[in-house]
């Protein structure tokens, strides 16, 4: 067992615990010292009771929506996080989980459809990047934001840290938006799902608002 794992909590020790899932990805450990640096403390876990019993679940991702569904999936968590009904964040790839299916993955010259986690119905596509390099990383400014409580504090015009070559579509659903050769959906947002396609906790100080403000949701 992974020595930031702590599943040994029981269910009445894990409530209001902020959990951040074990997707068998990078970069968790980052996530969890942004939090941290908040004042506040996670806990790294694949163990759907500690989940379920979580007051706020964080799903985290660097890597590809292909290997990240089939660790879900051996970790029997589809259901889990599908049926999560308290504040639930994804950060870049664990936004992407968040929609319908992504088309990141390639089988010869074609796109493979990888089903997702279905929670926010959109998809995820190569972004339109123009004449601009990919991956799209670095520092860029937000050109939208909704009212919601996540983006308190945040305005068009600040900015965000991305990477990322695979983005959402411009939907009823975009929370926020950002452009790199197009427009495309820089956070998406249904009910008590939240995505942010940049990285809050790479984000310097608009990125540590993002976080507090979900943990004080």
């Amino acid at each position: 067992m992974s020595t930031e794992k702590q599943t040994t909590l029981s269910t009445q020790e894990c409530n209001n615990e902020i959990v951040i899932i074990d997707t068998g990805c990078a970069n968790l450990s980052s996530v969890r010292f942004a939090i941290k640096r908040l004042g506040f403390d996670a806990i790294i876990t694949d163990d759907v009771k500690i989940i379920n019993n979580a007051d706020k679940v964080i799903l985290p991702g660097v890597g590809n929506a292909k290997h990240a569904m089939k660790n879900i999936k051996e970790k029997q968590l589809v259901d889990c996080i599908k049926n999560l009904t308290q504040p639930v964040l994804g950060f870049c790839l664990g936004m992407q989980l968040m929609t319908q299916a992504s088309y990141e993955s390639t089988v010869g010259e074609h796109r493979e459809k990888i089903d997702c986690l279905n929670v926010i119905p959109t998809e995820i596509k190569p972004l339109d990047a123009k004449s601009n390099r990919l991956p799209h990383m670095g520092w860029n400014t937000l050109t939208s934001v909704i009212d919601h409580p996540i983006f308190a504090g945040i305005n068009a015009g600040d900015y965000f840290y991305f990477v990322h070559s695979f983005a959402a579509p411009l939907s009823q659903y975009t929370g926020a938006t950002c452009e790199y050769g197009s427009e495309f959906s820089a956070a998406i947002v249904k009910d008590n799902f939240i995505g942010c396609q940049f990285h809050p906790e790479r984000s310097g100080e608009n990125g540590s608002k993002i976080i507090k403000n979900f943990l004080e949701m």
